[in-house]
């Protein structure tokens, strides 16, 4: 008897019997064997992660977290929690420190899945977890200690029964949690966000027919399944739709396009920060041999839109989301480049100014919404009822982002609330800057944000560019400078060209202003003004 699919376990359960040896998901890793699941495989892991669960005394409702990479074993606790009707708590696994012990306190987690090359992280803050009832550890191929070498830590190979048992689904309710997703705490402490079965499930079925995945996809990911893209936009809608999908343990720029070629995928995710890494790369004369249809973006800057269609033979199919909800579609082919589409047909919406009044066309406001029906839109926060009701006010989400809508309906991003590039009394977009800087043939990553303007002005910022380079020795921050001022009007020229090792990023790929600002402060021979004429700009 099939299962209403408003849980997520029911979702395999009935691909198990109905499609049981369909290769649904494959997890790559470079040069290391791949590991495939089918259904009916997802369907028996998930029962032993489920007795492996029940066995550590969880009842229904309490919490565990899961923090590693993409492993298959991710997927084995996604479908075994919903099984055994707890909620798992997924972290991204590079967190450390106060950050991590902050979220397994503040989610109840009674105990923790990690990887072994996560398990010291949790070891240095076990202490300060007093409700973390166990640990368990899991074996990988990445050199780490063995999960035994650890005090209190159980092999997750030693924990799962030996045959796999016969339970049935203890989750019945659609509207119970089934995850706590944390926000990526760029600006503050991250706060966990309550996913129902039910608003997961319905996405998943949602997905496929909005962005327009087809029989005989392969659909690709290297985003962190710790993060709502890599779940909803590619691993849910797989499931949802009988559509197979590649998963990379970890995102890989200079492998992106292999990937493509070697699994035949016909789709992949992109979300802004990746994008002009990606097309960062040296062309290569291959670039547009690909199988890849079309790319799912968010944050897709209108700057390199139409090259990077071009240089790499796709299209582009934008969205704009965010964890809590809201959706808005771009199709491909369809719309303005640079909009970020039109909403999901579920919902409404509205553009409000400071005071909350509706905006006119073309006016700058804040993007809210709330289902097609009329009814409020809620959002939980766990156990943070004002941040909830905030988020929530008046039965609209309010989403932070501030947005304009042109004659046609189609809705254009701006900037983050807070979080805009106001320089000399001009908006700045950064992705013309970071197209730039890409285009030198200079950096291998590039990341445009602001710091507070030396002038002192109010809401200004002066415009950092924070590059990787190509070649460290040697690296010339001047070279960046002129490569801007060559292409670029006068205000979009940075004020300063920070040099890095990395741009720190989120699970979800977003860089994290933060450590950049730390190391801009701490690290002041890194960064380099503009010298024109023998002095400073």
């Amino acid at each position: 008897m099939s299962l209403e699919e408003n849980i997520f376990g029911h979702i395999v359960a009935n691909r198990a019997q109905t499609d049981p040896d369909l290769a649904i998901v494959t997890f790559e890793n470079g040069e290391g064997r791949d590991v495939v699941r089918t259904y009916r495989q997802l369907w028996e892991t998930g029962q032993r992660a489920a007795q492996c669960l029940i066995d550590r005394g969880m009842a229904p409702g309490e919490h565990f977290a899961l923090l590693m990479a993409n492993h298959a074993e991710f997927v084995d606790c996604m479908v075994g929690s919903s099984v055994a009707g707890t909620v798992f708590v997924p972290i991204d696994p590079r967190t450390r420190g106060d950050k991590l012990a902050f979220m397994l306190n503040s989610a109840r987690c009674k105990g923790v899945i990690a990887a072994d090359y996560a398990l010291a992280q949790v070891a240095e803050i076990r202490a300060q977890v007093p409700g973390l009832e166990w640990v368990i550890g899991l074996a990988t191929d990445e050199g780490a200690p063995a999960p035994a070498t650890f005090p209190g830590v159980i092999d997750y190979a030693t924990a799962l029964p030996d045959t796999m048992p016969s339970l049935g689904l203890r989750t019945t309710d659609p509207g119970c949690a089934m995850e706590i997703i944390f926000t990526s705490g760029t600006t503050g402490d991250p706060k966990g966000i309550v996913m129902t079965h039910r608003r997961f499930c319905e996405s998943a079925a949602i997905v496929p027919r909005a962005v327009g995945y087809q029989p005989g996809d392969r659909l690709y990911s290297g985003l962190s399944l710790t993060h709502a893209n890599a779940q909803g936009i590619t691993l849910g809608a797989a499931l949802s739709a009988h559509i197979p999908c590649v998963l990379s343990r970890r995102f890989t720029k200079r492998r992106l396009w292999d990937i493509t070629r070697r699994y035949g995928c016909t789709s992949f995710t992109l979300l802004g920060g990746m994008t002009t890494a990606v097309y960062a790369e040296p062309p290569r004369a291959d670039d547009a041999d690909n199988p890849v249809r079309f790319v799912v973006s968010a944050g897709m800057p209108a700057a390199i839109w139409a090259q990077f269609e071009q240089r790499f033979g796709l299209h582009v199919l934008e969205f704009y989301g965010a964890a809590e909800g809201g959706l808005t579609f771009k199709p491909v082919g369809v719309g303005p480049v640079g909009s970020i589409g039109k909403p999901a047909p579920n919902l409404q919406y509205r553009i409000v100014d400071e005071q909350g009044n509706d905006v006119g066309k073309g006016e700058p406001g804040e993007l809210l919404f709330r289902p097609k029906d009329g009814s409020p839109f809620h959002v939980a926060y766990f156990e943070n009822p004002a941040a909830s009701a905030a988020k929530g006010k008046d039965g609209w989400l309010w989403m932070g982002d501030i947005v304009h809508e042109d004659e046609a309906g189609w809705l254009f991003f701006h900037y983050r609330k807070g979080g805009g590039l106001r320089h000399n009394g001009d908006f700045v977009n950064p992705g013309f800057i970071e197209k730039a800087i890409a285009d030198s043939g200079l950096v291998d990553d590039v990341y445009v944000w602001g710091v507070k303007a030396a002038s002192g002005a109010p809401g200004e910022k002066d415009v950092v560019a924070s590059v990787v380079p190509k070649h460290a020795a040697g690296f010339d921050a001047q070279a960046v400078f002129r490569a801007c001022r060559a292409v670029l009007e006068a205000n979009f020229v940075p004020s300063y060209v920070q040099v890095v090792d990395a741009i720190p990023k989120t699970a979800s790929e977003k860089p994290q202003n933060r450590f950049l600002l730390e190391q801009f402060e701490a690290v002041p021979e890194a960064v380099f003004a503009e010298q024109r004429c023998g002095a400073a700009a």
